[in-house]
């Protein structure tokens, strides 16, 4: 008999900033580096400030909002905090919007009671630590599709999981916080209520996040990193790639719509390890004609059959030739891909790289050796799919060169050599 039971009617629509958030890259693309996520609090913080009259949106997080780097929330509102507040207390107030505490089936919960409750929200969290809520998450997925065979009950506003600090930036924390694997754990959701969107830098992460806002009915996971990295697309271009999803990026490749080889990438390390990779074939294989799609919205991939959001056959085939072999960059575990994949012509041409259970504490280019995912890694397996011997060859000798020389100098001075640095 409560109202509040059936939250979708009651939900206000968010006033979400407008394009002041964005920001333009330098051209050439990939010469700025900026951290998505500290963008993206500024985002958040001007969210927050035109819906105070509301009192309708919150953040919730595990006792990492500024580890996470989203302390500009902290301009437009405080911790939600009821006991005393002393003189070195920070960020705290009964009236705060930020729900932090070190309980990520605390934090989960409540968003979840938000959401249904008709207001907004968002859930930040250590990539290595939201698998705790696994079974909470699926819970609600089964709840969501029920729901939809209700025809009195409302979409309510969609459940938006952040994942950040993740795994290829948990050098200083090692083995233990290096855990991608709540993406596989989301694909097992029925198709028409799990996204997953994986931005390649700060612009289009802001568009991603914008969009999730404004969704009913979903689950979102968002997964993106707080270290400064590579800007790759302007405002207008971010908008435009994140409602594609994905998106052949002809600027980067020179393919001239035949290509020798497709380099796929998905998530922001992937993509600049990927870009990298290009850059070495284009200097030492000049003719090879390389093409570059990236992924953002991850399940595009699948088939239309699997997945309300999968490419069509056609549109595909036209990205991804089906007589071409395509070395995919993946942000997590290669498996993701492969089983997306299932139904698609042709997915054994599929070569996906991504983490493969292999880490520690150490350097983030080291990080990304241990997993064959690395720029020389992409670059020889590249080669090695679609030149001569004598090329492959020449190219697989390369890479070792310079990953040995990356070993010397790593374990010589205990950080990455400058130009490789992330």
């Amino acid at each position: 008999q409560s109202r509040y039971a059936n939250g979708g009617k009651l939900i206000v629509p968010l006033d979400l900033p407008s394009d002041e958030h964005y920001r333009e890259i330098a051209v050439p693309a990939g010469t700025t580096r900026e951290s998505a996520m500290e963008r993206l609090g500024g985002y958040l913080e001007d969210a927050l400030l035109r819906n105070t009259a509301q009192q309708n949106l919150r953040i919730f997080c595990p006792d990492e909002t500024l580890s996470n780097k989203l302390g500009a929330i902290f301009n437009a509102t405080d911790r939600a905090f009821m006991a005393p507040i002393v003189e070195n207390d920070e960020y705290l107030s009964p009236d705060g919007r930020v729900i932090e505490i070190l309980s990520e089936h605390c934090c989960e919960g409540w968003l979840e009671g938000y959401v249904l409750t008709g207001r907004h929200g968002l859930l930040a969290c250590y990539e290595g630590f939201v698998p705790i809520v696994d079974s909470m998450v699926h819970q609600y997925g089964k709840w969501l599709k029920m729901s939809r065979e209700v025809s009195w009950r409302a979409p309510v506003s969609s459940l938006n999981i952040l994942l950040t600090s993740h795994v290829w930036r948990q050098d200083h924390n090692g083995f233990s916080h290096q855990a991608p694997g709540f993406i596989d754990s989301l694909l097992t959701n029925k198709s028409e209520i799990t996204r997953a969107y994986l931005p390649p830098d700060a612009n289009t992460m802001i568009a991603t996040i914008d969009h999730c806002l404004r969704g009913r009915g979903e689950i979102n996971l968002i997964v993106g990193g707080k270290n400064e990295m590579p800007q790759w697309l302007s405002p207008q271009q971010a908008k435009e790639h994140c409602a594609a999803g994905i998106g052949t990026w002809e600027w980067a490749g020179n393919d001239a719509g035949d290509p020798n080889i497709v380099l796929a990438c998905c998530g922001d390390v992937p993509t600049m390890e990927t870009m990298a990779a290009v850059a070495i074939l284009r200097e030492q294989v000049p003719q090879l004609r390389v093409r570059v799609v990236n992924v953002v919205d991850l399940m595009r991939i699948a088939s239309p059959s699997a997945h309300p959001h999968g490419v069509p056959e056609a549109e595909f085939d036209a990205t991804f030739p089906p007589d071409r072999h395509v070395v995919f960059a993946f942000h997590g575990y290669p498996s993701v891909i492969h089983k997306l994949l299932h139904g698609r012509v042709r997915q054994e041409r599929f070569h996906v790289r991504g983490y493969e259970e292999e880490g520690t504490t150490t350097t983030p280019f080291d990080m990304l050796v241990r997993n064959r995912i690395s720029r020389y890694h992409l670059a020889a397996l590249a080669a090695s799919l679609s030149c001569d011997v004598y090329t492959a060859q020449r190219l697989t000798e390369f890479s070792d060169k310079r990953l040995a020389e990356h070993r010397r100098y790593i374990r010589e001075h205990g950080i990455d050599p400058p130009e490789l640095r992330v």
